[in-house]
């Protein structure tokens, strides 16, 4: 489900949940314990990763429908819980975006430190809108201190989808590389940031990524009852219901 790969003092987690690497219960919790656990046991960095082609296909939609709202809410929890993870971790992270990352895939490389993205025909957006969920505030803002906030709006409002080249452009990632590179390429970036003074690195970073950990303090913004809400909610689940039976008549 998530494989923990030691680069000396990198942590690779490589999401290994074929075959899409969609994000089920399990794996959320797993990649919240995970990015969470990883200072305490010694990493100095932390690359996010998926099998080449696919980073990971968002949401496994179809389990989490069969969830009722106490472990519905967990999963939010979890899933904002990593995000804040990332955003908050004292040790920098990249995600190395091995493929398509529609959705939730997109969400944890919004709060990384660093993207590098595969180059060719892959995807990459917050499609939530296509799907009938609503992107919540602090994924909007970690998306508008990418892009800005008239793309960000443009891009989520539509639950636009972009190829690696215009993701580039947009500033959603910030560099491509052939998709055997990738985690190579992340590996080499975080060396490159950890050779650097570490307590100037370190408080650096800290203060510059204040606003994307902020994200997740004030009550008003992370509201997980809200979420859970808009997940029952009865347009949610009818695009869902539609999307599964889409699924389930391709398979």
């Amino acid at each position: 489900m998530l494989d923990l790969i030691r680069h000396d003092d990198i942590l690779e987690l490589r999401l290994a949940r074929p075959p899409v690497n969609a994000l089920d219960a399990g794996l959320i919790r797993a990649l919240r314990e995970a990015i969470e656990a990883a200072p305490g046991d010694g990493a100095r960095g932390l690359i996010l990763s998926g099998r080449s082609g696919m980073f990971s296909g968002g949401l496994d939609v179809p389990s989490l429908l069969q969830l009722d709202r106490d472990a519905m809410t967990q999963v939010w929890r979890d899933l904002f819980g990593a995000c804040a993870a990332l955003a908050r971790s004292p040790i920098p992270s990249v995600a190395a975006i091995t493929g398509h990352s529609p959705a939730g895939g997109a969400v944890l490389a919004i709060f990384c430190d660093y993207r590098v993205m595969a180059r060719g025909a892959y995807r990459i957006g917050l499609n939530e809108v296509q799907v009938g969920l609503v992107v919540p505030e602090p994924i909007q803002r970690g998306l508008r201190r990418l892009v800005g906030a008239y793309r960000a709006e443009r891009l989520m409002v539509a639950g636009t989808m972009l190829d690696a080249e215009q993701a580039l452009a947009a500033g959603f990632v910030d560099e491509l590389v052939d998709v055997d590179h990738v985690v190579a390429r992340a590996q080499i970036w975080l060396r490159e940031l950890l050779a650097l003074p570490p307590q100037a690195m370190s408080g650096t970073r800290r203060i510059a990524r204040a606003d994307l950990a902020g994200s997740f303090d004030e009550e008003t913004i992370f509201n997980v009852e809200e979420y859970v809400d808009g997940w029952f909610g009865d347009e949610s689940q009818h695009v869902l219901q539609a999307l599964v039976a889409k699924l389930k008549s391709k398979g």
